[in-house]
């Protein structure tokens, strides 16, 4: 683990709120990050034991994933999925949805582990959730990307996708 190259994660995407699509798919890069992060560190505390990259490197997991993801995850349910149905694509918004719900309920069981790794406290990590986890996360990126992305921005305006980036952006200043 790099500390340089972990800090990173968290840099903002080169997008904006302008290009609200392309700041969805910028974020997916940050899950991806987030997520070898997170596998990295569990493979790094099982040989060295939670020492000072450990802690920084839980706080960092943590912080994308409690904050930057439930973001995402409601940009996606607000934007997204209501013009996937409206397509006719209900049973794939369905599915997404239920997804983000099982990410959000994985994410809570693996971030027990993460919180006293972030005070140098041991703790299990369960291998088999966190594989779970980051394969959900593998085949639900890729059919927002390969899908829903292009779906959900089909027919929209230049004024319909400002709209949505203002109400992206306006999310994240009222926390």
């Amino acid at each position: 683990m790099t500390t340089r190259v972990d800090t990173l994660l968290h840099a903002g995407p080169a997008v904006g709120f302008d290009q609200p699509f392309e700041m969805l798919a910028a974020c997916h890069d940050r899950v991806r990050r987030s997520l070898d992060l997170l596998q990295r560190l569990h493979t790094h505390v099982l040989r060295h034991g939670v020492d000072e990259q450990a802690r920084e490197a839980a706080a960092d997991v943590l912080r994308y994933f409690d904050r930057a993801g439930p973001a995402h995850h409601e940009d996606e349910e607000r934007h997204v999925l209501p013009r996937l149905r409206t397509a006719g694509l209900a049973a794939l918004a369905d599915r997404l949805h239920f997804e983000h719900v099982e990410m959000a309920r994985c994410w809570g069981l693996l971030r027990e582990a993460l919180l006293p790794w972030t005070r140098g406290e041991p703790a299990p990590m369960d291998a088999n959730l966190l594989l779970r986890y980051t394969a959900l996360y593998d085949t639900h990126l890729a059919i927002e990307e390969g899908q829903a992305f292009v779906i959900a921005r089909s027919g929209l305006d230049a004024m319909a996708l400002f709209v949505m980036g203002e109400e992206m952006a306006s999310r994240r200043q009222a926390v």
